[in-house]
């Protein structure tokens, strides 16, 4: 996807602080679906791997691992993104990022941060294998839109996507859902393949959601994401969870493309009955 025609993104482009971190004002396309006053995941992943990729770029190599740490709630407003290189070397490196955000009182906390593995590339097309299975072709359409808690009055990040369910989870294991975004990462950038991916994500713990978000909440803390193959065109998420007999559950995906499974997700859940 291209930036939207209407200029739509989850992220307005700010320039660069005195320190050098880029700042960006937080639009209403990243609001999470459990509250308004937070954002969802998957922007602030998208922007952290925007900053590793971007700001440290390397003929030869990419990201092969991402693990994404939700520190606390990311406010739906400017926020500061800091990136560096924590190991170098010539076959693997470490990259980190951080997002940043004021906070009620005027201070200003680390509410997420990265980390990504990136590895040297080398031709092995020859030896080619996916060990999971493709996402199964000629699924009928079982739903559109994301109806998590009946019609919502406000915009929040399901707005930005779109959706086709091929199957939903609290009927048939794993919820298969095709995705394409809707909206800009970053206003008037083109975002690159991983970027688009992690622009979506996040999400993999409502496609895979068994519970009742109205009489549940199963947020997620972080999440880690393995790469095999650079995503083409088509993305879907076929997700599953599991909940443990104490409040912790687990969600885990695969990520397709048109041509088959590029990447494997997982996700801890903090699961609390409604009251």
């Amino acid at each position: 996807m291209t930036d939207s025609d209407d200029g739509a993104a989850f992220y307005q482009p700010l320039g660069l602080a005195d320190d050098g971190a880029e700042r960006f004002a937080s639009t209403d396309y990243t609001r999470s679906v459990w509250s308004t006053e937070m954002q969802h995941g998957s922007p602030p992943a998208a922007l952290l791997v925007r900053a590793m990729e971007r700001n440290h770029p390397r003929e030869g190599a990419r990201l092969a691992r991402v693990t994404v740490e939700l520190l606390g709630p990311v406010p739906v407003a400017e926020c500061r993104v800091r990136s560096r290189v924590l190991r170098p070397g010539r076959s693997i490196e470490l990259l980190a990022a951080e997002l940043c955000a004021p906070m009620p009182d005027g201070s200003e906390r680390t509410v997420a941060s990265a980390t990504a593995w990136r590895l040297a590339t080398e031709d092995t097309a020859a030896v080619r294998r996916a060990t999971d299975p493709s996402y199964p072709e000629g699924l009928p359409a079982v739903g559109s839109g994301f109806d998590f808690f009946g019609d919502h009055k406000v915009t929040t990040f399901i707005d930005a996507v779109e959706w086709e369910w091929n199957s939903l989870a609290e009927k048939q294991v794993p919820g298969r859902v095709r995705v394409r975004e809707r909206v800009a990462l970053v206003a008037g950038e083109q975002p690159s393949p991983v970027e688009r991916m992690f622009c979506v994500i996040d999400a993999a713990n409502g496609v895979g959601a068994t519970l009742d978000p109205r009489e549940w909440t199963y947020l997620n803390t972080e999440m880690t994401v393995h790469i095999h193959r650079i995503p083409g065109d088509g993305l879907g998420i076929a997700a599953e969870s599991s909940i443990g007999p104490d409040g912790i559950g687990m969600c885990t995906a695969v990520i397709h493309d048109d041509e088959g499974p590029v990447a494997r997700t997982a996700q801890s859940l903090l699961v609390r009955r409604r009251t």
